[in-house]
């Protein structure tokens, strides 16, 4: 028994669904949920979020800085279709909002790596210290670069 497209419950080939920024991805439903959850909580925590020096001028900068950051990386990486690219993504926005939970600042804190500091067992070429250095980089500093 086929249902007809004008009746309500039924889509047709031409509606909104799924919406427009998950086109192509496949994901799952939970994996879906889990990203969307995570963009809404960055929101609430945008709306909430108190600078640590109490100035209001700060606070509304570093809000500022959580909304477009969030809206800059989420449309990014919104044609990911790689699990493990996605999972990377969440861990790496998970990892974010902690940090800056705990110390009060929405920026990546920074890390500080001394010139050629990597040493492989054989030599120090400096593409080996370059790609030393990519893989050292923290899980919440993996897309830092790209976008600043």
């Amino acid at each position: 028994m086929k249902s007809h497209p004008n009746e309500p419950g039924c889509r047709s080939q031409t509606s909104d669904f799924p919406p427009p920024i998950l086109v192509g991805l496949k994901m799952t439903t939970a994996t879906r949920q889990e990203v969307l959850g995570l963009y809404r909580s960055i929101f609430r925590l945008a709306r909430k979020w108190q600078a640590a020096s109490g100035q209001m001028e700060d606070t509304i900068k570093e809000k500022q800085y959580i909304l477009n950051e969030a809206r800059t990386l989420f449309q990014k990486n919104k044609n990911l279709m790689d699990p493990d690219l996605i999972k990377q993504c969440i861990d790496e926005c998970t990892a974010r909002i902690e940090i800056g939970l705990h110390y009060q600042i929405p920026y990546p804190r920074p890390i500080h790596l001394p010139p050629m500091g990597l040493t492989p067992l054989r030599g120090r070429r400096l593409q080996t210290q370059e790609k030393l250095r990519k893989l050292s980089k923290p899980v919440y500093l993996q897309s830092h670069d790209e976008i600043s």
